[in-house]
């Protein structure tokens, strides 16, 4: 390898985690061998195939195919971002890693974030680690989502999360943050088959935000307006009688990507060909990612857009200070229709 790590190399991927882990070499993964532990590799490959992290690295040392580039383009910029826009940091402990999921059987960590196609990215890992059978798209939602379905890292010792750190191939996906929001926003509080969330969150928002309420409103919390679902974000009370919930909290903050290294940043922008990237990093080509729904009448960032032509230009500000790392960290411009200044 001939490079050496140095004590904060070494401490920004596993050390976050406590000073019960072990310390690894944050340097690039695809440059560390991938068969590190030889035992766990051979538990869950045979020690008969390439781990999908080994053919990452073979395609990184031979001429890159175009798709290939972009996702090391994406690792840099990622790793650049982070060390531009990031100080001090608290550790992280073993439950900060609740949204990583673990495929032992092929070497994968997932790190999930609602509203980027987490239900699918879910459906396949339960197809490829044998946990469910058939067609992923076969696989109900509840399904997918039910609790303990598939494991977390956060489930396994501190010595167990390391080797996995070293040897499985870290991925997670993203997407441009206020349409993110947007959809989170749609699917919990513009449609009905959300009561359940609504009586949570939107009584939660009413109570607070809206005087006079009616009786109706303050039940079932189901007429929230986008208005006011962002000044709840905005509501320093918000984050601080808990945590923002998993639906509209910032991806940075799900998957700590400045502290664990992901080899692969899929983007939901380009959904299609990075699931494709995945899967033939795994050896799974033949598996097909389920489609998303039939496009829509209007485009995503064109939903995004209306609603937020009534936000006055100091909460679009502010909104995307709060979001603003996502941005920086992901490489997304701020949307055109934002009034910034």
């Amino acid at each position: 390898m001939g490079r050496r790590c140095s004590w904060r190399r070494r401490a920004s991927v596993a050390a976050c985690l406590g000073a019960a882990l072990l310390l690894l070499c944050a340097a690039p993964r695809a440059l560390r061998p991938a068969f590190e532990s030889r035992a766990l590799v051979s538990s869950w490959l045979g020690g008969e195939k390439r781990s999908p992290l080994q053919v990452l690295y073979d395609l990184d040392r031979a001429p890159r195919s175009p798709l290939a580039e972009v996702h090391r383009q994406r690792r840099d910029l990622l790793r650049r971002a982070c060390s531009r826009h990031t100080r001090r940091q608290r550790l992280l402990r073993p439950e900060d890693l609740r949204h990583v999921l673990v495929d032992d059987t092929h070497g994968l960590l997932y790190c999930y974030v609602p509203k980027v196609a987490c239900t699918n990215w879910k459906r396949v890992l339960l197809a490829l680690s044998g946990r469910a059978r058939g067609d992923p798209r076969s696989i109900p939602a509840h399904e997918a989502h039910a609790p303990g379905r598939l494991p977390s890292l956060a489930d396994f010792s501190p010595a167990e999360i390391n080797r996995r750190l070293r040897a499985y191939l870290a991925f997670l996906f993203v997407r441009e943050p206020f349409e993110r929001l947007a959809s989170a926003y749609r699917n919990k509080f513009a449609r009905p088959y959300s009561a359940t969330f609504q009586r949570r969150y939107g009584t939660r928002i009413v109570r607070r935000l809206r005087p006079r309420a009616d009786p109706d409103a303050l039940a079932r919390g189901h007429d929230v307006r986008f208005a006011e679902f962002l000044a709840y974000l905005l509501d320093p009370r918000t984050r601080r009688d808990e945590p923002f919930n998993e639906h509209w909290e910032r991806a940075h903050a799900l998957c700590h990507p400045c502290r664990l290294r992901y080899d692969v940043v899929g983007k939901f922008e380009t959904l299609a060909e990075d699931a494709a990237f995945v899967l033939g990093l795994v050896g799974a080509s033949g598996l097909r990612f389920p489609a998303p729904p039939r496009p829509k009448a209007v485009p995503a960032r064109d939903q995004a857009a209306r609603l937020f032509q009534d936000i006055s230009p100091f909460y679009q500000r502010r909104l995307f200070d709060l979001y603003k790392m996502d941005f920086l960290l992901f490489n997304y411009s701020a949307p055109a229709y934002l009034r910034l200044r």
